[in-house]
């Protein structure tokens, strides 16, 4: 069961959602196309490299359509910025953190709950 799936993005996520596969494909370098021959012909060095070095490949067919091959690990973690962006209670709990944070009047940890923390 995926999220994706289940749940339209509206216009108020859509554009962190944007923005954050923008970040994603930015950090990690552009996107790199191959033909579906090519993708067929080295299959295993392609899963390979999405799964290891966490690759996002375009594949491209004839008829103008493709598919993208990325690591489950990246597709879990795309599926689950989308349920916190599409979670309005979850944005204002960041955003009201954000804000405490910023104003530095949060909680502050004593120092026996830092080190036992920082023990992790």
């Amino acid at each position: 069961m995926t999220i994706a799936r289940e749940r339209q993005i509206d216009k108020r996520t859509a554009l962190p959602y944007i923005l954050f596969m923008r970040r994603l494909i930015l950090q990690r370098g552009i996107m790199t196309t191959i033909s579906v021959n090519q993708f067929r012909d080295h299959l295993r060095h392609y899963v390979d490299e999405a799964e290891k070095n966490h690759e996002v490949l375009t594949v491209s067919r004839r008829n103008g359509k493709g598919f993208v091959v990325m690591s489950s690990e990246d597709w879990q973690s795309i599926e689950e910025t989308l349920f916190v962006l599409q979670n309005q209670s979850l944005m204002q709990q960041i955003e009201k953190s954000l804000q405490t944070h910023q104003k530095n009047t949060g909680y502050k940890p004593s120092q026996e709950e830092s080190d036992e923390i920082n023990r992790f």
